[in-house]
Formats: structure tokens, sequence, C-alpha cells
């Protein structure tokens, strides 16, 4: 299906797949650095940011859209891409190693490793940023991406320094938060989300040691499933391009260097 995204740079297609809620824009940090040697597409899930909405009769899950992003890809041209996800995201990318439809999948927090508490957690966060979001005034709501403390409150959940956020980009943010039409229906399906067969390609799967939303202990459950060690990225929380654009770079151009 076509997809909203943005393209950058040149070399080794790398396609970039955002969390609920959010837009390919969660990836402005970094996408520069990572144009510089590689073929960046940072897409907006069915559903979020500007793509339009799944085909009518099509459930929003993250199969569903692993499928869209598939689909996506052989509408581009692009065989066999590197992939790199967060949250949801990060989850795709491991569903479409699995399916072998990518050269590589570089996972940053990704979803489906919870435990049944820590999946409630996540969807009433989750559910509660986006109400705060929809509840907040235009003008209370620029003054608070301004303020220390309304960044605190924001994002503090989402990342460990809330502090450097730009303003403009928490507003943006927020707003794709509000307008994401697939939001409910894709935060419900998560109560059936398990993690997804072996994959078949490279993985590299890496986690905020300060992640809120996704605790890092989920880490050992990835690290169980994928059978090999969880990087752990210092002074990060859930959306690490945030926190340290250099660091996440260099982890994904190194897991996207393999022939």
């Amino acid at each position: 299906m076509e997809l909203a995204f943005e393209r950058r740079g040149t070399g080794a297609p790398l396609i970039l797949v955002h969390g609920i809620g959010h837009h390919w824009q969660a990836w402005l940090p970094v996408i520069d650095r990572l144009a510089a040697s590689r073929d960046v597409i940072a897409v907006d899930l069915p559903g979020f940011g500007r793509s339009p909405g799944l085909p009518e009769g099509t459930p929003y899950t993250a199969e569903s859209l692993a499928d869209a992003v598939e689909e996506f890809c052989e509408r581009l041209g692009v065989r066999e891409p590197h992939v790199a996800g967060n949250s949801l995201g990060g989850y795709i990318a491991l569903e479409l190693a699995s399916r072998g439809a990518v050269r590589s999948a570089t996972v940053l927090s990704p979803a489906g490793f919870w435990s049944r508490a820590e999946l409630l957690w996540c969807q009433a966060v989750l559910r509660g940023l986006r109400a705060s979001a929809m509840a907040l005034p235009p003008e209370q709501a620029a003054r608070s991406a301004r303020s220390p403390l309304g960044r605190a409150l924001s994002a503090g959940l989402l990342v460990a320094r809330p502090g450097r956020l730009d303003p403009a980009a928490l507003m943006a943010s927020a707003e794709a938060l509000v307008g994401s039409a697939g939001f409910d229906e894709t935060l419900a399906s998560f109560s059936g989300l398990m993690p997804p067969a072996p994959p078949k390609v490279p993985i590299t799967i890496a986690w905020g040691e300060h992640d809120r939303l996704l605790p890092c202990r989920q880490a050992v459950r990835a690290a169980k499933w994928s059978g090999q060690r969880v990087k752990l990225l210092k002074g990060c929380g859930h959306v690490p391009m945030s926190d340290d654009p250099d660091l996440v770079a260099e982890l994904v151009l190194a897991a996207t260097a393999r022939p």
C-alpha cells in the first residue's frame, strides 16, 4: 500500500519504523547520520502520521502493519532492505526478520516481551499520554513544550532526557499522537501479541537502560528468545534516538554493515 515516507542518502536500503502513536519524524535525530552511508527510508505506518489507514476490514495488528511495510517495500522496488524499528516498530522489524523479508533487523526496546502486568502498564501509560495530549488546548500545549517541567511531564516516561527535546518536535509528536487513527485498535491488539517466530536473518536487539515504558528487564526475555545478548543503551529511555543520536546511529550502522 502507499505510505507516507521520507527518503534520504545513498547506499544499502534501510527502512526505519516508528512506534505506536508516533510518526517517521521519531527518527529525525539520527536520520542524517544514517543517510551519510545508507539509503534511508523512514515510513509512517498505516493509520499513523500522514499515512492512510489500513483497508476497511483489515484489523490493526503488528502482523497486518508488517504486511503493509512489506508491501510498501515491494511497491517502492526496494528488495531485501535492512530494517530498524523502535517499540512497536521493533516488533514489526522482528516480524519481517522472521519472514526473511529483510536483510537484517535492528530493534530498540521492541514490544511483545512483556509480562501481563507490564503489558497492562504499557497500555495504561499510552492511553493516558494520548488522553492528556487530546485534552490540552493548543496554547497550553505550546507553553508546556517550552517548559522543562512540561517536557518532563509529557515525555518523561518515553525519554530519559526530556529537557533536551526540541519544543517544536515535541509539539509535532503530540499532534501525531492525537491524530493516530489506528491507535486504539493497535493498542488493544497488544493483548494478543506474542514474540514472532525465530528470525531467518541477523538481528540486533538493544534496550534503553532507563526505559520506563518497557522496562529493560524485558530484555532478559528478548535475549532468551533470540539466543543472543541484548545491548544496553546507557543513558537512554524508551525512544533512544532522542536521548543519544550518536549512540543509536553507531549501533544501526554497525548492525547494517553486514553484506
